[in-house]
């Protein structure tokens, strides 16, 4: 009998994505390409995010077409906005719609529109550990990366999640952050990777970090500013690195007392480019009842894009 399965596209501002999960819910491709961005820039206009996407989808569907070899494709899915709001919209997501629209209609298949958002969110559920647990109660998730730090409140419903902000930025984001600070000490971006190995070299006394939380909402532009003084000061990209995710850190450790203070001890996930670090998750695990993506189901993918697909078709859990 021939293997059903359901694809999924994503094409954020940062990567070009494609999935395939099978008709139990087990991914079975997590297909990325990054996109180029030049030595010393922050990151991509969105026309140039297109264009990058443009080109890298060949590539990527050609990947996808040998991962679905030998199975029977039941639906496709596409991210189409940011967020799971009216106004929500960005350029780039257009470039995974045509590309889903496409392919769908050349096996005659349904395509199924999400939100980049409700994707991650469904890929660190997948990859939690917990997934059977937190798609049948409410749950508060973070979505901590590059274009995004927001705090959630999550309720799983049949066809999706009702989500609510309740805390993240009023400014930089924290993968911003990290990358403004990261290229500023001549690192190439994506910065995140390479600070992380960077701070773990650190070993002396770190200065206290002077962090800004309240009611759930942080401010982040101070900290580029302390690392840009404390980069001027000594010049050191380890003690500047291990700063920044000690800062960061201390923020979701105050972001999340916040919750508890709210819902108690609900179950919170962790997600996100900027929640691979190890070094944030070994600080925030301390909490009970929490829970990481996995590294590849953290930062941007199409994984929950294709689960969200498979969960709508069949309309079930």
């Amino acid at each position: 009998m021939m293997r059903e399965c359901f694809v999924g596209f994503d094409t954020s501002n940062y990567t070009t994505s494609a999935a395939v999960c099978t008709r139990d819910g087990e991914v079975i491709a997590n297909i990325k390409a990054p996109l180029p961005v030049k030595n010393g820039e922050c990151g991509l206009r969105q026309s140039d995010a297109v264009f990058a996407h443009v080109k890298n989808l060949p590539e990527v569907v050609g990947e996808l077409r040998e991962a679905i070899r030998g199975c029977r494709v039941l639906a496709v899915g596409c991210s189409t906005r940011p967020r799971e709001q009216a106004d929500s919209y960005m350029p780039c997501f257009l470039s995974g719609r045509s590309a889903a629209e496409s392919f769908a209609a050349a096996l005659d298949v349904p395509v199924i529109e999400t939100a980049h958002q409700d994707g991650h969110i469904m890929a660190a559920a997948y990859s939690s550990g917990a997934m059977e647990r937190l798609l049948q109660e409410p749950f508060c998730a973070f979505h901590v990366s590059g274009g995004t730090t927001e705090v959630l409140h999550v309720t799983p419903r049949e066809d999706g999640f009702t989500v609510s902000l309740i805390g993240g930025t009023q400014d930089l984001n924290a993968g911003q952050a990290i990358d403004r600070v990261g290229v500023m000490m001549g690192l190439r971006f994506p910065c995140g990777r390479e600070m992380e190995s960077l701070a773990k070299e650190w070993q002396g006394k770190l200065p206290a970090p002077r962090i800004c939380v309240r009611d759930g909402y942080c401010n982040l532009s101070g900290l580029q500013n302390l690392a840009e003084k404390l980069w001027k000061e000594t010049n050191d990209r380890a003690l500047v690195s291990a700063y920044v995710f000690s800062f960061l850190g201390k923020t979701l450790v105050k972001m999340t007392e916040a919750i508890d203070e709210k819902y108690g001890n609900i179950p919170v996930v962790y997600a996100g480019g900027v929640m691979s670090n190890q070094g944030l998750q070994k600080v925030l695990s301390k909490r009970p009842n929490t829970y990481f993506a996995a590294p590849q189901f953290s930062a941007d993918n199409a994984a929950g894009v294709a689960l969200i697909c498979r969960k709508r078709y069949f309309g079930d859990v």
